[in-house]
């Protein structure tokens, strides 16, 4: 059974997940309405995403006979002022969920839960490319800023090749990733 600490700040990581979730589709909103669909598809896959990391930790406290603790969310920001500022916000949030995880990997390790600290371990190197992704991502529409569509274009060339999305080393998620 994990550490009661950790069960807490894994219920409150579920929480942030969610919020990113809910932060996604807000700016995959702002896109659409921009009529730019492929940062709009980036940003709707984007919040799949973090809903299924919510739910693979949802998942992982079911399985260990642990608490879960589903929470409300904050409302997101919908109102951005250019192209840039929602992937700006996007890799913010980002870092902060690092350091979230890193936290969590850390009170597993702290408490002798090491069944936990190895359940974190997908999520250290999952945060490692999504902070990579936005990055690479800020950078491209800032050079687009005052043309939107060249974005789009590269979205289009660099995002569309490639597998499915899914990693056979990811935890199982509650509801089976849907």
């Amino acid at each position: 059974m994990p550490a009661a600490p950790f069960v807490d700040k894994l219920n409150e990581q579920i929480a942030y997940e969610f919020s990113a979730s809910q932060q996604y589709i807000a700016i995959a909103v702002h896109y659409d309405v921009e009529t730019l669909p492929r940062l709009a598809a980036f940003f709707y896959a984007q919040a799949v995403e973090e809903r299924n990391h919510a739910m693979m930790m949802v998942q992982y406290l079911v399985d260990s006979d642990s608490t879960v603790e589903i929470p409300a969310v904050a409302a997101p920001k919908n109102d951005f002022t250019d192209i840039v500022e929602p992937v700006q916000l996007a890799l913010d949030q980002e870092k902060r969920v690092t350091d979230q995880i890193n936290a969590l990997a850390a009170a597993a390790r702290e408490h002798g839960d090491y069944a936990s600290e190895q359940f974190m371990q997908w999520f250290i190197k999952e945060q490692v490319e999504e902070v990579a992704s936005m990055n690479e991502l800020l950078a491209i529409v800032r050079r687009s800023a005052q043309d939107p569509l060249r974005a789009e274009e590269w979205l289009a060339r660099e995002r569309s090749a490639g597998g499915d999305g899914t990693d056979p080393t990811a935890p199982a998620a509650a509801g089976g990733a849907l």
